[in-house]
């Protein structure tokens, strides 16, 4: 369902100056909401995640290099792509320009690297008072760690992340996407919006100070707090829970599925349908607390009876019965399910040149303002010219002077000079 007037941050401008995940997690959920988003990008290599393939989308005939890639598509869509090199004055003045017009600026250079072209905040804010300027970065603008360069996996490492993930016998793990990134991503698009309400209602703009190991210290959760209340450090437990039970995969006579049990009640629902009512009566499991000791000897025993029972049915007496339950789904699997399709969780654009770009939409189904998927993640420099005139007064004249000196650049000339050089 399309939104019935204005998009709900229509109007809004933002100069997204970040790449690879979090930075562009943040941009696109204002991108998807209406906001204008120009994403600044390096003439000839671009967002470094362009190259983090395969897959990549197929290329157009003719075309050098590679389509973008699976990495690059999953955080750009409904933006506009601008070529700028940065690095040159008449560049970092354009972007300065372009700053004094934005309503919202999302860099994640590393600390002090956008100061020496005069666009770090204290700069931009002398000639854009209003201007929310939020700054991502591995570990803050200021603290012990500040000048590191932040990766989510070393994040992850630093931040407890790894220590309570994975099999207990095994190695600390990584979660299976950037987790720290995504989570910043969202805390930024909190943050953003929350600074540009401020803005409208004092005139003040402010800096966002975002770091990545703060966020994931902060999604560390109920984790966090078992240690902060008694000092217990939390330890890897695999697919078990720390403080409940049963709450784990088990494995049934033809494939694993979960059992997440959140209350008494719904333990003996289990043991109901499982066929086992004097486990629930047994002091040793009446209550949470005392499951959580036991477990050793509960668990084993569940899944003794669990094993008797093909996977499916077994998983619908529990649903039926309010036992939350599911099967563990590969990601095919997930996105072919039919709450997948209900839910609409899959979009595709089809691109100019017939290529199809599927893309995850926002989860949210806001009834009013819904997000909506109007613009596929663009190719390198594709609204160099268009976002320039849009955003700024600037001739055609001025423009193609800029590319000559190879300040701006424009998608096919830059495919042009590609071709020249056989890269």
């Amino acid at each position: 369902m399309a939104a019935s007037g204005p998009r709900p941050l229509e109007g809004v401008k933002v100069l997204d100056l970040s790449r690879v995940l979090a930075g562009p997690w943040c941009t696109q959920i204002l991108a998807d909401f209406g906001a204008d988003v120009i994403k600044i990008e390096s003439p000839g290599t671009g967002d470094d995640t362009r190259a983090w393939g395969p897959p990549n989308l197929p290329k157009a005939e003719g075309e050098p290099g590679n389509g973008e890639s699976a990495y690059y598509l999953c955080c750009n869509r409904n933006k506009r792509s601008l070529a700028i090199n940065i690095a040159d004055k008449a560049g970092a003045d354009i972007i300065r320009k372009l700053a004094a017009e934005a309503h919202v600026v999302v860099e994640n250079f590393k600390l002090g690297g956008l100061k020496k072209y005069g666009l770090d905040f204290e700069s931009l804010k002398k000639i854009n008072p209003k201007l929310v300027y939020c700054s991502i970065t591995g570990f803050g603008q200021s603290g012990p760690y500040a000048s590191r360069p932040g990766y989510d996996f070393v994040v992850q490492a630093m931040g407890g992340f790894m220590s309570i993930t994975g099999d207990p016998a095994g190695p600390p793990t990584r979660a299976g996407v950037a987790i720290a990134d995504v989570a910043t991503g969202l805390y930024a698009a909190v943050s953003v919006l929350v600074a540009l309400r401020h803005a409208e209602r004092t005139g003040v703009g402010q800096q966002i100070d975002l770091a990545l190991l703060d966020t994931q210290m902060t999604v560390l959760a109920n984790q966090s707090l078992t240690y902060l209340v008694d000092g217990t450090v939390p330890g890897r437990l695999g697919n078990a829970h720390p403080t409940i039970v049963p709450y784990r995969v088990f494995e049934a006579a033809d494939g694993p599925f979960v059992i997440a049990v959140g209350n008494d009640g719904q333990f003996k629902l289990l043991c109901d349908v499982l066929g086992a009512p004097d486990l629930a009566a047994d002091p040793r499991f009446t209550r949470n607390v005392d499951r959580v000791r036991y477990r050793e000897i509960l668990e084993p025993t569940i899944e003794a009876l669990t094993r008797k029972h093909p996977r499916d049915p077994l998983m619908a007496e529990l649903t039926k019965g309010g036992v939350p339950c599911g099967p563990v789904n590969t990601i095919a699997q997930a996105f072919q399910d039919p709450f997948a399709q209900h839910r609409k969780t899959v979009h595709h654009f089809t691109r100019d040149d017939g290529v199809d770009v599927p893309t995850v939409t926002f989860p949210g189904k806001l009834s009013e303002t819904p997000a909506e998927n109007l613009r596929e993640p663009p190719r390198l420099g594709e609204h160099t010219f268009d976002a320039l005139k849009d955003w700024l007064t600037i001739s055609a004249g001025e423009l193609q002077a800029l590319q000559a000196a190879g300040v701006v650049m424009d998608r096919d000339t830059m495919l042009a000079n590609l071709r020249k050089t056989g890269t």
